[in-house]
């Protein structure tokens, strides 16, 4: 008996095998098996990516948030500054992203190939896609070396270097080492940029090094900039140009770098109150900020403004179409400096104004534009620049800190790092906001 009940199994065994092993194939394939939901999803694993993962961890648990970085080193850029001038080394400024994602958070190693924020979900370059409840945009933006002629192979050449790229800083470093007498030319292009002070720091570390060469006699020193200014806020603007004009340093605005041709040392900029007027100058030493735009992926994903950018609310950086997608850092269309204290400032706005939507609420806290910029403008002193949406200063203390500082340098060069490292991509550090108030005694 027991054993014609058991021949009688048979069959529906092996349709079991048979479907168990089909439903196994559909699951691995790269079909409906490449498909995985998660609560939130975070597109890019820089600063404000990691940020956001480590908030969102503590706020839906870390198995329902996943980070999608295809990168497997994660580079604390700010540094880089000071890596071009030979003050710090390219190695102290990157750790590998395995040991900066959230522990237990889900790192999704593949780049993003479209977003369809209708239907929820993000199709990768792996095959694989994913679907959310909310998606973070922290994708960054793109440099387009390409867009000036004679790069980026121009790299290959000497006395040429950038400090925007982990390939070309050191060659920054190297050009300033070997220069002997010459034009020292550095370019800010006709684009928005991440850390607009950045293209005129490595101007005055260069300077610093040449006097402390004994170079500086024999080096023009000449600061190309496209913008009709030489800084956006005029407190520090001022103090600039007094610096500039104290060094005998050239600045020269509305000036755009177009084309590079590193056989002759030649640097071609357009005047852009003058378009199609060029003016060629020979260099000993250039130092390229190369043009900057969104990231490629949010073209025709509906998310993007007209110019491609993430377009958020400004005060809330949640998107002003799709209620369940938020953006932080320079992916996105807020005016203001795009900078790693902006994304701290940002980050906590963003927790805010998630927690809230999840409630059905309405978001009530506002970011107000804060960003800094540490201007470097030698091997010991900075100026600290801080300010808002209306390019009005918002400094965090109580002195004028238009004026170089000693303090603010290693407050730039050692105590930046550290917060960066353990504060903000751990989700603990929401810009320097409350100790503002509490520095100014409430009047900020």
């Amino acid at each position: 008996m027991a054993a014609a009940f058991t021949s009688h199994l048979a069959p529906i065994r092996k349709g079991s095998r048979v479907f168990f092993s089909l439903n196994s194939y559909i699951h691995s394939s790269s079909g409906l098996a490449s498909k995985e939901h998660y609560k939130i999803v975070v597109l890019g694993g820089g600063s404000g990516g990691i940020a956001m993962g480590a908030r969102m961890k503590r706020k839906v648990g870390a198995q329902n948030v996943a980070i999608v970085e295809p990168s497997e080193m994660h580079y604390y850029q700010p540094i880089w500054t000071l890596v071009g001038a030979g003050a710090k080394s390219i190695n102290s400024s990157g750790r590998p992203t395995a040991s900066i994602i959230p522990s237990g958070v889900k790192w999704v190693k593949s780049s993003v190939t479209k977003i369809d924020p209708k239907n929820q979900t993000v199709s990768l370059n792996s095959g694989k896609e994913l679907s959310y409840d909310f998606l973070i945009v922290a994708l960054g933006l793109q440099l387009h070396y390409e867009k000036i002629k004679g790069l980026p192979e121009g790299f290959e050449h000497p006395k040429i270097g950038s400090n925007y790229s982990l390939q070309t800083v050191e060659k920054t470093w190297k050009a300033l080492q070997n220069f002997k007498e010459g034009n020292a030319v550095f370019s800010f292009p006709n684009t928005p940029v991440k850390c607009a002070g950045a293209p005129q720091k490595i101007m005055y570390l260069s300077d610093a090094y040449l006097r402390k060469t004994g170079k500086r006699s024999k080096a023009n020193v000449i600061y190309n900039t496209s913008l009709p200014v030489l800084f956006g806020v005029k407190k520090y603007a001022d103090a600039l140009w007094k610096i500039a004009k104290s060094r005998d340093l050239n600045i020269n605005l509305r000036h755009n770098l177009t084309e590079v041709r590193p056989d002759k040392r030649e640097a071609v900029f357009e005047n852009l109150d003058n378009p199609g007027e060029t003016k060629v100058y020979e260099y000993e030493m250039l130092h390229v900020t190369p043009p900057m735009g969104p990231p490629a992926v949010l073209k025709g994903s509906s998310l993007e403004d007209e110019a491609g950018w993430l377009d958020v609310n400004k005060d809330t950086l949640q998107h002003k179409k799709y209620n369940n997608v938020f953006g932080i850092g320079d992916c996105t269309n807020v005016p203001t400096s795009k900078t790693a204290a902006a994304v701290a400032a940002q980050s906590a706005v963003v927790d805010r104004t998630i927690t809230k939507v999840m409630k059905n609420e309405k978001p009530d806290k506002k970011y107000d534009g804060y960003t800094s910029c540490p201007l470097v403008t030698s091997y010991n002193t900075v100026i600290l620049a801080e300010f808002d949406y209306n390019g009005q200063p918002l400094e965090t203390f109580p002195v004028d800190q238009s004026k170089e500082s000693r303090i603010m340098y290693h407050m730039k060069a050692d105590l930046m790092p550290h917060l960066y490292w353990h504060g903000l991509l751990r989700g603990l550090w929401g810009g320097p906001g409350p100790y503002r108030k509490l520095l100014h005694l409430g009047m900020k």
